[in-house]
């Protein structure tokens, strides 16, 4: 995964996604849950970029993908970002392999 650590590269992406859908990763240092969901995020096997925004030191990404996706923050919490929309998302111990390729199946 890489990490997004500028709102341009947020934008760059974001822009692009009708082209290219992404998965994006939202987790915290201090959060039982995302590890757990980083565990499963690292050994997902997809096409789909994947990029990672660390809440604690990438705050001002994590607030511009809340703000330009509609989509409440919360950590963890994995999007599907397509056509400039969080088309799906799930949050913390939702965020499983099976669930995230499912939602790839159904929605890119």
């Amino acid at each position: 995964m890489n990490r997004l650590k500028t709102i341009e590269e947020w934008k760059t992406l974001l822009e692009n996604s009708d082209e290219q859908p992404f998965l994006l990763f939202k987790v915290s240092m201090t959060s039982l849950s995302s590890v757990t969901a980083k565990k499963e995020m690292e050994s997902l096997v997809t096409d789909l970029p994947r990029y990672v925004v660390i809440s604690q030191l990438d705050r001002k990404v994590s607030n511009a993908v809340a703000l330009d996706t509609g989509v409440t923050h919360e950590t963890p919490q994995l999007l599907i970002i397509k056509g400039k929309k969080a088309i799906w998302q799930a949050t913390r111990y939702q965020i499983k392999q099976s669930v995230v390729l499912d939602a790839i199946a159904s929605y890119v």
